[in-house]
């Protein structure tokens, strides 16, 4: 078997399909447990679990994105781990804001234009995360509208700084080692 810190180019084609495949896999099933646990696992109904899920979420992901961004620079394959860590990232990034609107609408029903289910919720979250903002579901309280505006701005935070940050981490880590 080759050396782990040989580039991921110099590895025979075989090894190299091997090593993309596993990583893809493993970033998919991380993916399909984070949205079967929203879907399946029970979620608390009280007033304060929404903001608790929102704030302790997001600090989830930011420790979870700066540690990812420390393993891409040690990684023997930097860009096989940035794509796995975008893989993983933006579908918990997702669900929290998910968690957090399912939340509030089961709270206060009046938040939204009409009560949110769980996949009401996802759809909410992935259309104003798409920016496409059909109209069908609206933020309707002071409340809600905060939230998606927080979650926007994340949506920003996680295209541009985020995607930047992972890049210029495979760029440090591929420089490293010339």
């Amino acid at each position: 078997m080759r050396n782990r810190d040989a580039g991921y180019a110099q590895l025979p084609p075989r090894t190299r399909r091997r090593v993309a495949a596993a990583s893809l896999l493993r970033s998919l099933l991380v993916s399909v447990v984070i949205v079967a646990g929203y879907f399946l696992l029970p979620l608390r109904l009280d007033g304060a679990a929404a903001v608790i899920t929102l704030v302790g979420g997001l600090v989830f992901v930011a420790v979870l994105l700066a540690w990812q961004i420390r393993e891409i620079a040690r990684s023997p394959y930097p860009r096989l781990r940035a794509v796995g860590a975008l893989a993983t990232s933006v579908p918990l990034f997702l669900t929290v804001f998910a968690t957090t609107y399912f939340l509030m609408g089961r709270a206060q029903p009046a938040n939204f234009s009409e009560p949110l289910s769980r996949l009401d919720a996802a759809y909410f979250t992935v259309t104003v995360f798409a920016t496409v903002g059909f109209g069908d579901i609206v933020a309707v309280s002071q409340s809600a509208r905060a939230v998606a505006t927080v979650q926007m701005i994340g949506d920003l935070v996680v295209v541009g700084l985020v995607a930047r940050t992972l890049f210029g981490a495979i760029q440090h880590s591929l420089s490293h080692r010339e």
